[in-house]
């Protein structure tokens, strides 16, 4: 079933995904594309960093949320594409171990064409403790049912 954006509502809530963390995901995310020492380096990190260890890059819990999003919505959604993020936060540390949920409420919709509609939504990654360790609202397009 395609999910079009007639079939989103305003205070619809969706909840879905487990992914779990690895400390071999962790690095080579990390060595690749945000090799700061506390996401690289398990002993430096260990002893002289506030967070007791290495921690997920903020970019990788962002594509770990992603890919929970495109898994569990978007490869059934009509989706356009995304307008982009009016906010980003990370609020909790992401470590090895973790095992990472998404919560997604719709908070507006604006028809804009015939064809589309935008959805502005906030996306919550939760913990497994429930704790949000990234929030983000975004602003998603999608194709109307009788627009194409």
């Amino acid at each position: 079933m395609t999910i079009f954006y007639e079939d989103l509502a305003v205070g619809q809530v969706e909840e879905f995904g487990e992914y779990e963390v690895t400390e071999a995901e962790l690095l080579s995310f990390a060595e690749q594309y945000d090799p700061q020492w506390f996401h690289v380096d398990k002993e430096r990190s260990e002893e002289e960093s506030m967070y007791g260890g290495l921690i997920t890059s903020g970019w990788h819990t962002a594509s770990m949320t992603m890919r929970m999003l495109v898994d569990h919505h978007f490869s059934e959604a009509a989706s356009l594409g995304a307008k982009g993020l009016h906010e980003l936060r990370w609020r909790v540390p992401v470590e090895p171990g973790d095992v990472l949920s998404v919560r997604v409420e719709v908070l507006e919709k604006e028809t804009e064409t015939d064809s589309r509609g935008t959805v502005l939504s906030e996306t919550k990654t939760l913990n497994q403790d429930g704790d949000a360790v990234m929030t983000m609202v975004s602003e998603v397009m999608y194709a109307r049912r009788d627009g194409e």
